[in-house]
């Protein structure tokens, strides 16, 4: 509070000297100070009083007498100014050599300062209505900090980082994408080598993938290796208030970076910046399309191998102008992809390096149980499991920390306050047991690697489902099949409880996603392969609004209709393949509510009638070799 109260008499300082040197000035309190005793005032005193000395200041308008008399042995100042007449000046005059000595009082021509003080009295006015304005102009815009911020506003907010420790070992599951860029640190290294070739190296790099698959670790990691500056800036720091100045930071970028090549300019998010023109409800924004226009520009601006790479990451390249993506600009897309299982377990091991691991916690276990993960998700993976570790007081993380870390970064913390009834209980129980009985049974469903009714988010109960192999393509049969398994939940319901619950919302919400894009995206129907809609385009985001439908009435009812058979096929097939195991339904159903949580394995063991903790056992062949026999050992996979 006193710093408060310090800074406030502070800022008030300017206004008191301001007004002090004005109260000087123009005292006019002392004006009516002289005039007190007017003209009859002086006469009297001069002839009534014994004045010791007098003084007459003789101007062109006006005369100003002062002096002083002695009154019962105490001084008395009198002043006063009177007009410049020659009648009243020479009767005072007259009247002083009449009662006061010569030497007492004198004239002194003030004419020779009269000019200066003219002067000075016009113009301080104004000098002083001057500086009152410049102050609160100035306080207005924030001080002498705000007067640099003004005149910084255009300049680039790119971040530089001369020395940068990232390299390529601490870029996993992305070898691919790491060999696209090899050759680029080859060029910011030895430029000559390609320019004797004749070869031009791309301007600018666009990374394109999903959030979290390390777009901006792969561009730091490039100038890591390369060992040149990086330059990074977001698309969204070229967006300001000020008309002008995204187009002025990016031109003092490119500046920045011309006079330090060779190196590396990071653009992360560039569709900020850098979306179609033109495009999206309204239009589009004049200050934005400015800013993109000027990129353009700049990158046309760079002579060929300059020394000056331009990367850019974005996860929506399609709604980035064409303009942008032309080659001379940036010449080459490289798509950074979510990890394979190799990929994830590259990973893991990468951010596993600075934690301490039970013997019994699997890495490679982890990879598979988490396809779809991005390599920010299973960092974050390592994170819960090492808190989990911390807060239960281990010293090592263990497997389970590792088991509940993954439910919680897809599903959130588990519920153990939520009670269920009994009746509830059963009938979460049943509908979770109903999708293990679908993947267990059915050809090219997703296998149940882990199925729990303990509630977890919104979701009452959770079930981990993972393809037999990963793929990067799916056929109609691993749909419909995915379709079928996601009705299992429900059709369980209807032919054990005679009901159904609000538990299959989810469920049927993907069920039509899935269908409805097997008809009008993907031409998986009996309509043929044609695309009637393409259902990923979002308004605001760079497409124009409201493209219309692109079929007739009578082709929207036969979508319709080819929706609700794909759906009633595999609510049919669900029908049948749970009444026919409906022994199994019952076992993994009953096991659920006395366990709450169940593995694979365990869920394999009740299909196939064996004990719940039963253990495969190894399997030991004999094979000939040279006639000698040679016994050799298979372990099962971990699961």
């Amino acid at each position: 509070m006193p710093n408060n109260n310090k800074k406030g008499f502070m800022a008030l300082m300017p206004f008191l000297l301001v007004l002090i040197l004005f109260s000087t000035v123009f005292n006019p309190f002392a004006s009516q100070a002289a005039d007190d005793i007017g003209y009859k005032g002086l006469i009297e005193i001069i002839e009534k009083e014994k004045i010791d000395k007098v003084e007459l200041v003789v101007d062109r308008l006006t005369v100003k007498v002062s002096g002083s008399y002695d009154d019962a042995g105490k001084p008395v100042k009198f002043a006063t100014n009177i007009i410049n007449n020659d009648n009243l000046v020479d009767n005072v005059v007259v009247k002083l050599e009449e009662n006061v000595s010569v030497n007492d009082f004198k004239i002194i021509d003030g004419t020779q300062n009269s000019i200066f003080i003219e002067l000075l009295i016009s113009f301080v006015p104004m000098l002083l209505i001057l500086g009152a304005l410049f102050f609160l102009m100035n306080k207005m815009s924030g001080g002498a900090g705000g007067m640099r911020q003004q005149l910084d506003v255009v300049k680039s907010k790119a971040k530089i980082q001369k020395n940068v420790k990232t390299k390529f070992k601490d870029v996993a599951g992305a070898e691919e994408e790491k060999e696209e860029v090899k050759e680029l640190i080859d060029y910011l290294q030895n430029p000559k080598r390609f320019e004797a070739m004749g070869a031009r190296i791309p301007k600018g790099i666009l990374l394109v993938g999903p959030p979290g698959t390390g777009k901006t670790l792969l561009a730091r990691a490039t100038a890591g290796e390369a060992d040149v500056p990086f330059y990074s800036v977001s698309g969204s720091d070229f967006v300001e208030l000020f008309v002008g100045a995204g187009a002025g930071r990016v031109r003092d970028m490119f500046k920045t970076a011309k006079e330090s090549a060779p190196c590396i300019i990071f653009i992360d998010e560039i569709d900020a910046v850098g979306r179609q023109r033109g495009a999206g409800l309204g239009g589009g924004n004049d200050e934005r399309e400015q800013t993109l226009n000027q990129l353009l520009v700049e990158m046309d601006g760079i002579d060929d191998n300059a020394g000056v790479l331009i990367i850019a990451a974005t996860n929506r390249a399609d709604i980035l102008d064409p303009a942008l993506l032309r080659p001379g600009r940036f010449d080459r897309q490289v798509q950074v992809s979510l990890p394979d299982k190799k990929g994830r377990a590259a990973i893991l091991e990468v951010h596993a390096r600075n934690k301490r691991f039970a013997a019994d916690a699997s890495l490679q276990a982890i990879a598979n149980r988490t396809p779809g993960f991005s390599g920010a998700d299973l960092e974050n993976v390592l994170n819960e499991a090492a808190i989990m570790a911390v807060r239960e007081g281990n010293n090592e993380i263990t497997l389970n920390n590792l088991d509940e870390a993954i439910d919680r970064v897809m599903m959130g913390p588990a519920k153990t306050s939520r009670t269920y009834s009994d009746e509830e209980k059963k009938l979460v129980a049943y509908h979770e047991a109903g999708h293990a009985v679908i993947g267990i049974n059915l050809p090219k469903a997703s296998k149940v690697a882990k199925v729990t009714i303990i509630p977890r988010g919104d979701a009452g109960g959770y079930n981990l489902m993972l393809p037999e192999k990963e793929t990067y393509m799916q056929t109609k049969g691993h749909l419909l099949a995915e379709i079928t398994s996601l009705l299992g939940g429900r059709v369980a319901e209807e032919l054990v409880l005679d009901d159904i619950s609000t538990g299959a919302h989810n469920d049927i919400e993907r069920v039509t996603r899935i269908a409805r894009m097997m008809v009008v995206e993907l031409g998986m129907s009996d309509l043929g392969p044609i695309q009637y809609q393409n259902m990923s385009q979002e308004v605001f985001l760079g497409r124009d609004y409201g493209s219309g439908r692109s079929y007739s009435e009578d082709i929207a009812a036969k979508i319709d209709a080819e929706v609700r058979r794909i759906v009633d096929e595999a609510h049919a097939l669900a029908t049948e393949i749970i009444s026919e195991h409906r022994e199994q339904l019952d076992k993994i159903a009953e096991t659920l509510i006395d366990q709450e949580t169940l593995t694979q394995e365990e869920i394999e063991n009740i299909a196939a009638g064996r004990p719940l903790d039963y253990v495969e056992p190894e399997v030991v062949e004999t094979e000939v070799v040279d006639s000698e026999v040679v016994a050799t050992e298979e372990v099962s996979e971990d699961k």
